[in-house]
């Protein structure tokens, strides 16, 4: 087996168990880990119901966590580990924050900018590239997605 496949599959594992914690505080279950040199950097999980904000995406919050702990609003060579394919908004602040990587669970073809909906990450588009990896533990992610709108539709 490739070892970055066991690196990003050991991470997505983390992020699973932060979206586990999204689904128990009844937020849509989507968890975020950003990595550097093989360190766990920040984190977060989507919250936007209980914060009342719009923009509390797993994504956004473990941007925002790493921007204060590393007092710099460019968070060079990381990678951002989120169960499910980033919305336009997140692909956005992870362009601006200069990622290196992305690496995704779940496909999102309905608001997804990582190729479900549209591809914000194609080259060319911005003056900054995010290589990106899809459906590392997609299964899992997916499946921890369904079930939780299969309940919210009970």
């Amino acid at each position: 087996m490739d070892s970055q496949l066991n690196v990003d599959e050991h991470w997505m594992g983390e992020a699973l168990k932060l979206a586990r914690q999204a689904q128990d505080a009844g937020e849509v279950p989507v968890g975020a880990v950003l990595v550097k040199q093989d360190q766990l950097i920040s984190s977060g999980y989507n919250h936007p119901i209980e914060s009342h904000d719009p923009s509390a995406h797993a994504e956004i919050i473990a941007l925002r966590n790493a921007g204060k702990l590393l007092n710099n609003y460019r968070l060079l060579d990381t990678t951002l580990y989120v169960t499910l394919e980033p919305c336009v908004m997140c692909a956005g602040a992870m362009i601006h924050a200069r990622i290196k990587r992305l690496v995704y669970g779940a496909r999102d073809p309905k608001t997804g900018s990582a190729g479900g909906r549209v591809d914000v990450f194609a080259g060319g588009l911005f003056n900054h590239e995010i290589e990106v990896s899809a459906d590392i533990l997609g299964d899992q992610c997916g499946e921890l997605l369904r079930s939780f709108f299969k309940q919210k539709r009970r």
